[in-house]
């Protein structure tokens, strides 16, 4: 059958973009990662901006300390997925983050001023496909806020061409940080700021992936390097070498009415052991592979971290977090009505803050990844309570589906928490090749840097 699948390969290989073509299994490439050493100082703009897209009161900036010199170290790592992709005739090529929290794809371009220096901007003076519209939109993501101009162009992705795909030229850039060209929304059309359909919605349209699902497989850094695997991609197929058992599906709730997100709803949430009670209309969450973080309602952050002997609230710049004694093991598990899937303790750990203590003295304390969403500007069945991002997703292995709409969840194989995971997940991709299978390559990197994308 036919079945596109998008390969994410490791650098320095090249990107291949030849006209879709037939192929019976899918291949499976290692993820790679860059680290970077300014990810908790990042946690308050982060917050804020999660909150903002998704509908939530930000922090009230007059309420903050103007202290923004709290002394930080970062001894974790969060990351978001990018891959590359070739816009414009000739094509040019670009590092996208893939997010499944956002239905937009964005590009910065050589006329935005204020966009990072450091990466591969879009000139659509060169591409001969290039057709502005007279529309601008503006894009709010957990790291930031774009504006552009409305544009079509050709767009190249793993092999597939699409001739018309809507994008966002973008000449003006604010708070992101700068490793990325822009970003690849995997999420629904209705979420999608320029109306328009996602790119993998215009696969599915088009009846190119035979199987209608996305595939992750997130890999935790253990080590802040500049690069080590970081996981696997796999758009229209899976990959059984990377989970066991049995793939297990619960459908995204309101599935009749137009779908806004990637969601499921949270039956049972346990910490340090000790179940946490939430009423129903509170329990839609978010399942956000450009998030690295978790985000609850307000009314359940104190239940959770009270089970956390010495946790304190933090303040000014970072309200809405906890910190925790660095010492202590934090036990998560979360169901959203099969499986209870536990979280590792590693990935509930954001970072390190200086924290004064009663007496004056200051010491260092480790700042909780679970934090307080705060107020909904608005209400109704499409409004998440929860943000579950990529502290979950290290821990299981994650499928999203558009038909029937629906997020499933396997259990990683064994060895894949360990450094030799890129190995095992190279060669069970490789083991599936067919000598008639097309080889699809993308350039990807597992940047670390606060998402949700995303």
């Amino acid at each position: 059958m036919d079945l596109l699948v998008v390969v994410l390969t490791l650098l320095p290989f090249t990107l291949s973009a030849p006209q879709h073509q037939g192929h019976t299994n899918p291949l499976h490439i290692p993820l790679k990662r860059r680290y970077r050493a300014d990810r908790a100082i990042n946690l308050p703009r982060i917050a804020d901006n999660l909150r903002i897209k998704y509908g939530y009161e930000p922090v009230d900036l007059a309420k903050r300390a103007i202290s923004t010199e709290v002394p930080i170290s970062d001894n974790n790592n969060d990351v978001a997925y990018s891959g590359v992709l070739s816009i414009g005739t000739p094509p040019q090529n670009f590092d996208l983050d893939l997010d499944t929290g956002s239905s937009d794809l964005w590009v910065v371009t050589n006329q935005c001023p204020s966009c990072p220096m450091n990466v591969p901007a879009f000139d659509y003076t060169k591409s001969s496909t290039f057709v502005p519209s007279s529309s601008t939109t503006e894009i709010t993501y957990g790291l930031g806020a774009v504006t552009g101009t409305i544009s079509q162009d050709i767009v190249s992705f793993g092999g597939f061409t699409v001739s018309n795909q809507t994008l966002l030229a973008v000449t003006k850039y604010s708070s992101f940080g700068d490793e990325m060209s822009g970003i690849l929304g995997l999420g629904f059309q209705s979420l999608s700021s320029q109306q328009a359909p996602p790119f993998w919605v215009t696969l599915l349209n088009s009846n190119a992936l035979t199987e209608p699902v996305m595939s992750f497989y997130l890999k935790r850094s253990k080590n802040e390097i500049a690069s080590a695997p970081g996981g696997v991609l796999t758009l229209g197929g899976t990959n059984s070498s990377l989970y066991t058992g049995n793939i297990e599906f619960m459908n995204i709730p309101n599935a009749t009415t137009p779908i806004l997100y990637w969601s499921l709803q949270i039956t049972a949430f346990t910490i340090q052991g000790q179940p946490v009670s939430f009423p129903e209309e509170n329990s839609l969450a978010v399942i956000d592979t450009g998030t690295s973080l978790i985000g609850v309602p307000s009314s359940i952050l104190e239940n959770i971290w009270a089970q956390i002997p010495g946790s304190v609230p933090l303040t000014g710049d970072w309200d809405g977090y906890k910190a925790f004694p660095c010492e202590t093991n934090i036990t998560v598990t979360v169901s959203f009505g099969g499986t209870t899937w536990a979280i590792n303790t590693e990935d509930l750990n954001a970072g390190q803050i200086s924290v004064p203590s009663a007496t004056g003295a200051v010491g260092a304390m480790c700042i909780g990844g679970i934090f307080d969403l705060g107020k909904p500007l608005s209400t109704g069945d499409n409004v998440p309570s929860w943000i579950i991002g990529d502290a979950f997703l290290k821990n299981v292995y994650t499928v999203f589906r558009a038909d029937p709409p629906s997020i499933g969840f396997a259990q990683l194989a064994p060895g894949l928490d360990d450094s030799a995971s890129g190995d095992n997940s190279s060669n069970g991709g490789a083991s599936q090749h067919s000598n008639n299978a097309i080889f699809f390559s993308v350039i990807v990197t597992l940047i670390a840097a606060l998402a949700l994308l995303n």
